[in-house]
C-alpha cells in the first residue's frame, strides 16, 4: 500500500515564517530554517514553501533565502511565489527546488506555463486553485492574486483550463478556511478530484488526522496543510509537528 502524501506549506514573507488568516494579516511566527531542520527530524516526506511577500512579482524569487532552504531540506521542495519568467524557473530548479507551485501565473501567462513544461516536464508543475465559497449558496468562485482578484472561471472549468496547460498535479485552495482549523471543503474538493485526471492536493482548513481521513475519502492523493503543522491552538502556540509513519498508514 502506497504511504498517504502529507505535506506541510510554509509561508514566507521577508524570510520569517508566518501564518495567515483568509489569506490576510501575516504574523510573524519563527524561522523558516529553524521549522526546517524540525521537519527533517520528523522524517517529513515533502513539504512546499510559499512566498507572500508583497513586492514578489517585482523583486522575483529570492533565490539565495531559497539556496538556504534548499541546502537545509533533506526532503523534495516545492516552491511558489514571485515567479514570472523561465529564466527564474531554470535558476529555482538548479539550486535545487523540486517543483514550481503556478498560481495566477496560470491565468495571467498560460503561454509562458505552457513553454516552460514544454522544457522541464509536466511532473516539475503544480497548478494552483484558490477557490471561495460564495456566501448564502453552493455556488463558488475562482480567486488569483492572494485571493484578492476573481476571475471568470468556475472551478471545474478553471480546472481543465489548468490541465491543459500541462500540469502534473493540482492544489485546491479553500480561501475562506486557510488558517481557521475548520476542515476541507469536502464536497467541493470530491468534485474538483472526480473531474480531474491528475492527482489532487487539498489545502486550507485541516485542523485534525479526521480532517485529513474526510479529504483522502474525497479523492484526494495528498492533503496539505499550514497552522496544523506549526501551531497549536487555542493560543497560536509556535509547535511544529508532523504525523508519525503509523498515524500517517491509520488515515487509510
Amino acid at each position: 500500500m502506497l504511504r498517504k502524501r502529507v505535506i506541510p506549506c510554509l509561508l514566507i514573507e521577508d524570510q520569517g515564517l508566518v501564518k495567515t488568516k483568509k489569506f490576510k494579516h501575516p504574523k510573524y511566527i519563527g524561522d523558516p530554517i529553524n521549522a526546517l531542520k524540525i521537519f527533517n527530524e520528523k522524517q517529513t516526506d515533502e513539504i512546499i514553501v510559499l512566498s507572500i511577500d508583497k513586492n514578489r512579482y517585482i523583486k522575483g524569487p529570492d533565490y539565495d533565502f531559497v539556496s538556504e532552504l534548499t541546502s537545509e531540506c533533506f526532503m523534495p521542495l516545492s516552491y511558489g511565489g514571485g515567479i514570472t519568467k523561465i529564466q527564474q524557473i531554470e535558476t529555482l530548479f538548479k539550486i535545487g527546488v523540486e517543483k514550481i507551485v503556478l498560481g495566477s501565473l496560470c491565468y495571467e501567462n498560460p503561454k509562458l506555463v505552457q513553454e516552460a513544461i514544454s522544457i522541464f516536464g509536466s511532473q516539475s508543475f503544480v497548478g494552483v486553485i484558490d477557490v471561495k465559497k460564495k456566501i448564502f449558496s453552493n455556488q463558488y468562485s475562482v480567486k488569483i492574486n492572494g485571493g484578492l482578484t476573481k476571475i471568470h472561471f468556475s472551478p471545474i472549468e478553471y480546472l481543465k483550463f489548468i490541465e491543459d496547460l500541462g500540469v502534473g498535479e493540482i492544489i485546491v485552495q479553500f480561501v475562506d478556511r486557510e488558517g481557521l482549523r475548520v476542515g476541507y471543503d469536502y464536497e467541493i474538493l470530491s468534485l474538483i478530484s472526480r473531474s480531474s485526471n491528475l492527482p489532487v492536493l487539498a489545502l486550507g482548513g485541516a485542523s485534525s488526522f479526521d480532517d485529513f481521513r474526510q479529504a483522502f475519502q474525497a479523492g484526494v492523493s495528498g492533503v496539505v496543510a499550514g497552522s496544523f503543522f506549526v501551531m497549536i491552538p487555542p493560543y497560536d502556540a509556535v509547535l511544529i509537528t508532523y504525523p508519525t509513519n503509523q498515524e500517517i498508514i491509520n488515515l487509510n
